[in-house]
């Protein structure tokens, strides 16, 4: 009885992986990263569909804002996003790889949310302070992915990719840093008296 309970649980468990693998829940293992270099450059090709798709987000949330400090972050943000595109293919350029993007669905997910946030608001303070939210959130997941990427790229002696994806990481902080300071300083406080 215990041997054919286990058979069960094995097949069950097999057909469970095979499904997973044909709705593309888990990657196959011909599709799966086999080495950290490969992870290194699968997260490369995510954060460059991620940073492509921001240069035609943040136009939007420029063109929705109506605080002019926040505009005026929001398109420093967009010309450093332009110039973080140029950067990462640096360092394609570096790995001898051509510039791939791969679609980021984390960055998908985060650009609709802020679309949300910009369709469900009136124009003002409020919806201000959803394009801050929105946008904040943008720049911890940038944050951590390029962290992470930098030190893929120490780790496995990438040097010159290290210090590219290290520069990008403090322009993400520092937008972040701006963006809080924006919030506090006067967006948030304006929004609160419109409750």
């Amino acid at each position: 009885m215990k041997n054919t309970e286990k058979t069960a649980e094995k097949k069950t468990e097999k057909d469970t992986k095979k499904a997973a693998t044909k709705t593309g829940t888990i990657k196959a293992k011909s599709d799966a990263a086999s080495g950290l270099t490969e992870l290194f450059e699968d997260g490369l090709k995510d954060i460059y569909w991620a940073e492509k798709a921001l240069t035609k987000a943040i136009p939007k949330m420029i063109k929705n804002a109506t605080n002019k400090d926040l505009i005026s972050s929001l398109e420093k943000h967009l010309t450093e996003t332009e110039e973080q595109v140029t950067r990462l293919e640096k360092v394609f350029e570096l790995m001898d790889q051509k510039p791939t993007a791969k679609k980021c669905d984390a960055m998908a997910g985060l650009i609709e949310e802020g679309k949300g946030i910009m369709e469900e608001t009136e124009l003002g303070v409020v919806r201000d302070a959803g394009i801050i939210a929105a946008s904040q959130k943008i720049e911890h997941y940038e944050i951590a992915t390029y962290g992470t990427l930098r030190q893929f790229a120490e780790t496995l002696g990438h040097t010159e990719a290290a210090k590219l994806l290290e520069e990008t990481l403090k322009e993400e902080k520092a937008a972040d840093k701006q963006l809080t300071i924006v919030a506090v300083k006067a967006v948030n406080v304006k929004a609160a008296k419109e409750d």
